[in-house]
């Protein structure tokens, strides 16, 4: 086992002689938290000799009976902060004072470290938000190229996510811009220095959708369901959060932090039902029961976290196979 690989670029050449020498003699296990600088040095990716694999914070599943959706808002599912509670907080600070702000300088990755700052703090705000480089760049104090610079950063140290538009052609203006995510709400939140405090009601909507997020693209990745994940909208009030998608088949996610259901909050997804655009549809909220509200399901955020093990979700036996 070889952790954070990037460190130590030419050890891959080294990898690659002994899998190509002695394949049966030897087995790797190599990870690491950036590709960025893999790229950018041209070294050897070990292209078609390795198996990749994506690994996340935990997950609901793996918790168990230890899960607590509240928890899993306000603090984030790292192993060692839901591993040691006591010291949660300071975990969080740390990671976000060490190694978003230190490390990646250090790796060369950001140079002005004050407009990195800024930029933190301006990103951890729009959590969850369209991307909108030129009002980012206003608020943080920086260039518009500088922004994208920051955010492909980000990507590539596996801190933050793009969530592309979907655009199925249905009829009316379509979103283009991607969403941003953090890959974790405790980082969030400490980014924004509010982890030691109570989850505000206003903050619950963004965190809440992207945890599912999470559970999301972890639960694609760990079952090998293949697609891609990504979000719907109009100028005007119409949107689906997530769109999963794999040849014919998408399924769509709605995700609302409410503890009482509405049927309205089917309503755009019922919509695209109808027109044969999306195969399947799914409100996650936060109440305790499930409902039906034309084809689609209503459920609560604990049951649908499960579901995704299941073959509820896609709800396509073959895409499985």
């Amino acid at each position: 086992m070889v952790d954070e690989v990037q460190r130590l670029p030419a050890l891959l050449n080294e990898v690659h002689d002994l899998i190509s020498r002695r394949r049966d003699s030897f087995k790797f296990a190599l990870s690491g938290s950036s590709a960025r600088k893999l790229r950018r040095l041209d070294v050897n990716l070990l292209a078609g000799r390795v198996i990749e694999r994506a690994m996340f914070p935990l997950v609901a599943k793996e918790l168990g009976r230890d899960f607590k959706l509240d928890d899993a808002l306000r603090f984030g599912t790292l192993p060692g902060v839901v591993s040691d509670t006591r010291y949660r907080v300071d975990m969080l600070r740390a990671y976000v004072n060490t190694y978003l702000r230190q490390e990646i300088q250090q790796e060369a990755l950001v140079k002005d470290l004050g407009s990195f700052h800024r930029f933190l703090k301006v990103a951890a705000i729009m959590h969850g938000q369209v991307v909108n480089q030129a009002a980012i760049a206003r608020d943080a104090g920086v260039a518009r190229t500088t922004v994208q610079r920051f955010f492909d950063t980000l990507v590539d140290t596996l801190v933050g996510h793009l969530v592309p538009a979907w655009q199925p052609k249905a009829k009316v203006r379509e979103a283009g811009k991607p969403k941003f995510y953090f890959f974790d709400p405790g980082v969030v939140r400490a980014i924004r220095d509010v982890v030691d405090e109570p989850l505000a009601d206003a903050d619950c909507g963004p965190l809440l959708e992207g945890y599912v997020l999470h559970e999301l693209r972890a639960a694609v990745a760990y079952r090998g369901l293949g697609g891609g994940i990504s979000y719907w909208s109009t100028p005007g009030s119409k949107e689906i959060d997530f769109v999963w998608t794999k040849g014919a088949r998408s399924v769509a996610v709605e995700v609302k932090s409410s503890r009482r259901w509405r049927p309205e909050y089917a309503r755009t997804i019922n919509e695209f039902l109808d027109a044969g655009i999306v195969t399947r549809g799914f409100v996650v909220y936060r109440g305790s029961q499930r409902f039906r509200s034309g084809g689609v399901d209503g459920v609560p955020v604990e049951e649908f976290l499960s579901m995704l093990y299941s073959d509820e979700f896609p709800g396509d036996r073959e895409l499985q196979m």
